[in-house]
């Protein structure tokens, strides 16, 4: 999706590497998606859990902006993926593209692959700020759900987007304590933006989903066959 001056004003005011999730775990994550997004959580689904133990809040800062990313960090091949939660174009590679990628490449640790929040719009902003605060081996499964989903949280018409994405989280496992804290946390806004600004001009980032592929950029939604072309020796 072209990303768009409005697109980034709307939004300009507000290394832990994580094993393949298994496409056998996304699956079963989107069928209780499916099957339960339609209806909101009850109030007592999802309480607040007592901590056992205090995590220092610098702990926890550097977890929400560690990488996100899948494979093994020793792969010759090191792809970065920009992508907006929102963008019809990034659902469609992790719908009909990444499944593959993630059993042929991923799994067979021919590559790694790393996630790079660039959202275009508040929506997206806020979702990605979720996604961050989930344990990182649930990373990849809640952004392919949300993906799946996308049509029903960010798009349907007379629906609050938020509460849409809560409801999402809350299956799971997130509690509405860590959800609130999640969308109010003003550091994290603030560094997924400076990322993406950096990442906007560093690598000349103009439009999701990007890919840079060992320091070369390939721009638009990809098959298989054409990302597998991309790859050096893989």
């Amino acid at each position: 999706m072209p990303l768009s001056r409005r697109s980034m004003l709307s939004i300009a005011g507000g290394a832990v590497v994580i094993g393949a999730a298994g496409y056998g775990g996304w699956a079963r994550y989107l069928s209780l998606t499916s099957s339960s997004l339609a209806a909101p959580p009850p109030a007592t689904a999802a309480p607040a859990q007592p901590q056992q133990s205090a995590t220092p809040a610098s702990d926890q800062k550097t977890q929400h902006e560690a990488e996100r990313s899948l494979g093994d960090p020793s792969a010759k091949v090191t792809v970065a993926e920009f992508f907006s939660l929102t963008c019809i174009h990034c659902a469609a590679f992790a719908r009909e593209t990444m499944p593959q990628v993630e059993k042929d490449l991923i799994q067979t640790g021919k590559v790694r692959f790393v996630y790079h929040d660039f959202p275009l719009d508040q929506i997206a902003l806020t979702a990605a700020m979720v996604a961050r605060y989930l344990p990182p081996a649930q990373y990849y499964p809640f952004i392919s759900a949300l993906f799946a989903s996308q049509d029903r949280w960010a798009f349907a018409r007379g629906v609050n987007n938020t509460d849409e994405i809560w409801k999402i989280a809350a299956l799971a496992g997130m509690s509405q304590d860590t959800f609130n804290a999640a969308i109010a946390d003003a550091d994290l806004r603030n560094w997924i933006l400076t990322q993406q600004k950096h990442d906007e001009e560093a690598f000349n980032i103009d439009s999701t989903p990007s890919f840079v592929i060992n320091g070369k950029k390939y721009a638009g939604e990809m098959s298989y066959d054409a990302f597998h072309k991309a790859l050096p020796d893989a």
